[in-house]
């Protein structure tokens, strides 16, 4: 019986490597619904606040090698304010974006 589950769970996933944008599409729908979007579909970010953490943290003009990144991803309902973010590495916000 084991054997099956892990039988089925091999070929769904081989599935959605195979075909990512119906698994996509699928698993999209479900994150972050009724958060306000920009023209492209986007979550929209404030800039304001995003230049109020660069502006605590010492960084006013941004931080050379670092981009802001959100503790709680936006999608996964974080806030879009200064105490959700944080500076993070270009090499670890690349990552942290394919696993999220």
């Amino acid at each position: 019986m084991i054997f099956l589950k892990e039988l089925a769970y091999i070929v769904f996933m081989t599935a959605c490597v195979a075909i990512p944008s119906a698994y996509a599409k699928a698993h999209r729908s479900s994150y972050a619904q009724g958060v306000k979007r920009d023209s492209h579909g986007h979550i929209a970010r404030s800039e304001e606040a995003k230049k109020q953490f660069e502006k605590q943290t010492g960084y006013p003009h941004g931080r050379p090698g670092y981009v802001v990144d959100h503790i709680v991803p936006l999608k996964k309902g974080g806030a879009d304010a200064p105490y959700n973010m944080q500076w993070q590495t270009k090499a670890e916000a690349k990552v942290k974006d394919r696993l999220e």
